[in-house]
């Protein structure tokens, strides 16, 4: 046997063992966006789940600020041996195209593992607004150019991009208001300092019940069993409109491929799962689950659609 196919021998071996003591100590799932978003609750989810499957903890840490970009820079950053996972969204294949200046870059400095869960958004505003409907909304908007705002978890998440491809298609001047995570968003349309925004349907459903905020359309391409008298935003006046918000779980480049194929496998498992589709099916999310190669063709595939939306509705970065 030759030098070179003897230490390529080696080195399978030695990720063989390596991946089959892990995990042997605490993993952290680093989430780069404010508490009680659907990143962190679903990572939540996700780090008891696999602390049952794997027996080992998994810890969820919460890092929120720049567009998601402190928390991942920290995942980039980190050692390439699978006890550092970064749990992110569309915020990161947006920021590819709106975001140039990063200490990262995605499809370099990430391995993908795999998809988690896709949900549609749902656009409210504080009940003090004197507007019933989106229509209403919109001729509001037009009639007072830039009085009227929106509220974000930062530029470049979806919340922001589902803002801004909403002004370039109906047409209208709202200002963009970010924020250092939902919660705060949340909390600002909530209290009526800002009017509007775009939220994930699994966490602001509840509000829209309450009748805390009025809910004048969702996202997606037909209406969501959660809020079923809700119209789609398309249908109720903003024709072809339609913005998700979804996850995956990415690891720093250079991980080793059977560890990342374990994970893989175990966060499938656990998303495949009749109680757990179920019980997101309830919250309005539809479980992704995919192999790593799946997940590399989408994320790259998202990054190309994005940077087709940035440059549409002309969104920057102060």
């Amino acid at each position: 046997m030759s030098r070179i196919a003897l230490a390529f021998s080696l080195l399978l071996a030695h990720a063989a063992a390596w991946a089959q003591a892990y995990p042997s100590h605490p993993v952290r799932i680093i989430v780069p966006y404010g508490v009680g978003g659907p990143a962190d609750i679903y990572g939540r989810f996700l780090g008891q789940k696999l602390q049952e499957t794997m027996r080992q903890a998994f810890v969820v840490e919460d890092h929120p600020g720049g567009g998601a970009i402190v928390g991942t820079d920290i995942v980039a950053k980190a050692a390439p041996d699978g006890y550092t996972l970064l749990m992110m969204s569309n915020t990161h294949t947006v920021n590819e195209t709106l975001i140039s200046k990063k200490p990262y870059e995605l499809m370099r400095d990430f391995a993908p593992i795999t998809g988690v869960n896709s949900s549609d958004l749902v656009m409210v505003i504080n009940p003090s607004v004197p507007a019933q409907n989106l229509k209403e909304f919109i001729a509001l908007a037009k009639s007072k150019p830039g009085a009227l705002n929106y509220a974000s978890s930062g530029p470049g998440t979806p919340y922001h991009m589902a803002g801004e491809l909403f002004k370039a298609m109906a047409g209208v001047d709202i200002v963009h208001i970010p924020h250092k995570g939902s919660d705060q968003a949340r909390t600002a349309v909530l209290g009526g300092q800002v009017q509007m925004m775009f939220d994930a349907i699994t966490t602001m459903a509840g509000q829209v019940h309450a009748g805390k905020v009025r809910a004048l359309g969702t996202t997606g391409t037909k209406r969501s069993a959660i809020l079923p008298d809700v119209p789609t935003v398309a249908e109720a006046g903003v024709p072809g409109y339609e913005a998700t918000i979804w996850l995956g779980v990415m690891a720093p480049a250079k991980t080793p491929r059977p560890i990342l194929e374990q994970l893989n496998a175990a966060i499938n498992k656990i998303i495949s799962e009749p109680d757990v589709r179920e019980a997101w099916a309830k919250q309005g999310a539809q479980p992704m689950g995919m192999t790593i190669e799946q997940f590399d063709k989408f994320l790259r595939a998202d990054i190309v659609k994005w940077a087709k939306v940035v440059k549409v509705s002309g969104a920057k970065v102060d």
